[in-house]
């Protein structure tokens, strides 16, 4: 028995076929195939039932397959612990950031980390959470920026700052007037609102889920972006709702249409997060600090409270 052969089945069980599996393995399918049938030989066990389409585990082989994933991760941690001892921070490094941190806070930290950390190979994917989730149970990438809590007892959070929602409201609006704006003002469905998938859309929902109301619009519009609702909500055509970073670069006159909230504000939280295993701590760590660095001074951190899509009211 081998990593390798492990790991060659773990992409099978992944992918649930032979073929894919190899092209993300880089080997030849029949490469893969001879290794995993060995490795069955030498278990005198199917792993796979290959007469279903798609490829689907025996009962034995699921038994296999979560065993596998430990003793990879654990191979993997041997490369770490020489890194550790030699103090050496680089390599390839792959983070998962959702769509509604990706555009604010990646430009705030990638230059200082790529100048502190340059033997750092950094790939990035935006991802939604579900996705972030699904990567890194199976070890696609190594760590996330995500609105948490995740409640995911696989999944290790680190807080990074807590991001008060901010009102964007156009003049017709009659909360327009207010200095500042409650909880209580808010109804669903007079709120543009970025499209499913979303966690920050869900955490919207949650804080307006106790305001029934009643629909004031004709059309009902929910898009990926938040420049989109930016300009929809400018033309009067609804308020909306933005993380605190998103409003910082809008102009000075934009910026005459921003509303805060009554303390506590409602905000998201943000994390680090990363699987159990703790593989590439040191540059978990050193990504950790670097966005420490830059976010210091920049959020607020008290005086909020944390909406989250899985928050229950």
């Amino acid at each position: 028995m081998t990593i390798t052969q492990l790991k060659y089945t773990l992409a099978v069980a992944e992918y649930k076929n032979f073929t894919i599996a190899a092209e993300h393995c880089f080997v030849t399918q029949p490469t893969l195939s001879m290794q995993i049938q060995k490795l069955e030989e030498e278990l005198d066990a199917k792993i796979f039932n290959r007469s279903k389409k798609p490829i689907e585990l025996t009962e034995v082989g699921k038994k296999i397959i979560e065993q596998a994933k430990v003793i990879v991760d654990e191979s993997n941690r041997i490369t770490d612990i020489v890194h550790q001892q030699k103090g050496y921070i680089g390599g390839e490094f792959k983070l998962g950031i959702i769509p509604t941190i990706m555009p604010t806070l990646l430009p705030m930290f990638l230059k200082t980390f790529n100048k502190n950390y340059p033997k750092v190979k950094l790939i990035i994917e935006e991802l939604t959470t579900e996705e972030i989730v699904r990567k890194l149970m199976d070890g696609h990438i190594d760590a996330a920026l995500a609105a948490t809590p995740l409640e995911n007892e696989a999944i290790k959070e680190r807080v990074l700052y807590y991001e008060p929602f901010v009102g964007l409201i156009p003049e017709e609006h009659p909360l327009f007037q207010k200095n500042k704006i409650e909880i209580d003002d808010l109804e669903i469905d007079d709120l543009l609102l970025l499209e499913d998938g979303h966690c920050f859309k869900d955490s919207i929902i949650n804080l307006c889920r106790t305001n029934k109301g009643s629909s004031k619009q004709n059309f009902q519009l929910e898009s990926g972006s938040f420049d989109t609702l930016i300009k929809l909500s400018k033309d009067g055509l609804g308020m909306t709702l933005l993380p605190y970073l998103n409003t910082l670069d809008l102009n000075a006159d934009d910026k005459k249409h921003l509303r805060s909230f009554e303390a506590p504000s409602p905000a998201r939280e943000v994390s680090l997060i990363y699987h159990k295993s703790q593989l590439k701590m040191q540059l978990i760590e050193a990504l950790k600090s670097t966005i420490d660095g830059v976010v210091r001074g920049a959020i607020a951190f008290s005086d909020v409270e944390i909406i989250s899509p899985l928050q229950k009211k």
